[in-house]
């Protein structure tokens, strides 16, 4: 049923379906990866804004594994990072915790060196391993998000 339940939710996030995607949150879920750490209604305000800015965003999925307390899934997300017109390939390995059939807890671990990489170019290889760039990336995002949330 957990597997399912991962199956369904990158299924639904090929789609850009953030309602669907949502649903599959308890109301008190944790998230984080390198860039958000977020609680209840600010993961669903996340997906929202990822899926409705990302016109261009693919999701590729494999290695869905899950019994009924964790879960785990290796994905893939190609875009063009709006900021600076770049194209991105984010590898990211997921890791799940569930409560009463639904996700409690989302961390999604990824190269932070190597997303930067993408994003900024030159500047993400002279900062990208920097705690600095990351810190003004998690920055920019909390503003961005909030932002999102205030106009929606």
């Amino acid at each position: 049923m957990s597997r399912d339940l991962l199956i369904d939710f990158y299924k639904s996030f090929q789609l850009r379906d953030y309602n669907s995607m949502n649903l599959m949150y308890t109301e008190n879920s944790h998230f984080k990866d390198p860039v958000f750490e977020l609680k209840g209604k600010e993961i669903s305000a996340m997906w929202h804004m990822l899926c409705e800015r990302g016109t261009d965003l693919k999701i590729t999925f494999k290695n869905v594994e899950a019994d009924h307390k964790t879960g785990s899934v290796d994905w893939i997300a190609e875009y063009t990072f709006s900021a600076t017109g770049r194209k991105v390939r984010n590898v990211v390995h997921a890791e799940f915790e569930f409560e009463h059939g639904k996700v409690i807890r989302h961390t999604d671990h990824f190269s932070f060196y190597r997303w930067s990489v993408q994003a900024f170019g030159i500047p993400g290889i002279l900062l990208g391993w920097t705690p600095f760039l990351q810190k003004k990336v998690q920055r920019q995002a909390a503003v961005s998000l909030r932002s999102f949330i205030n106009k929606n």
